[in-house]
């Protein structure tokens, strides 16, 4: 998640000092504006070596981790909030580490590219996969296992039985309650167990 306003948005969510565990936290861009801007402290779990190098130079606590082999290594609330930005549609097990996100945490922030955003479907009815600022990639070559929309991921926190705090979206940075599914390009959860 590189573009500000959206990762202003998604820090704003974040309690001032909290603990925070990011999952897939690729550079540590934002856990490093949670350091400085609300005085968070917390760690990022990353499996590429390039982010993990990247974090350690930002001063970022980081894990080296396979998210898909599961979060054992921390206990139940050891966190307030745990984020899972960009991560879920990466993950094979995506159910298993939903769940792990609110057991570990208080909290936790789930937000990926909401694939039933009209531009991406106005793409699907014209044949083709969507190529967006948000879904970057043609469908050849995409990291992303999976897709999914702003309903599907509300549908499948209340089938893992999670409590659903705040559920909106972001289109440039901004928040989007009005239709989110339609109209959001990042689809954004607030859970709990």
């Amino acid at each position: 998640m590189t573009d500000r306003a959206t990762m202003e948005a998604i820090a704003a969510l974040v309690p001032q000092g909290a603990r925070v565990l990011d999952l897939g936290c690729g550079d540590g861009a934002l856990l490093a504006h949670l350091q400085a801007t609300r005085g968070c402290t917390g760690y990022g779990i990353e499996i590429a070596d390039a982010n993990v190098l990247a974090c350690v130079q930002r001063g970022v606590n980081v894990i080296q981790l396979n998210l898909d082999e599961g979060l054992s290594m921390f206990g139940d609330q050891s966190f307030d909030v745990v984020l899972q930005i960009d991560t879920l549609q990466h993950l094979r097990n995506a159910e298993t580490v939903l769940r792990e996100t609110v057991r570990v945490g208080r909290t936790g922030i789930v937000a990926f590219p909401n694939f039933a955003h009209w531009p991406n479907r106005l793409s699907i009815l014209q044949g083709r996969m969507p190529v967006t600022r948000r879904l970057p990639y043609q469908w050849y070559d995409t990291p992303n296992i999976r897709v999914g929309t702003h309903a599907d991921l509300q549908v499948l926190a209340r089938r893992n039985g999670l409590q659903i705090l705040d559920s909106f979206g972001l289109h440039n940075g901004r928040v989007v309650r009005l239709l989110p599914n339609l109209r959001a390009s990042t689809a954004v959860l607030k859970i709990a167990r």
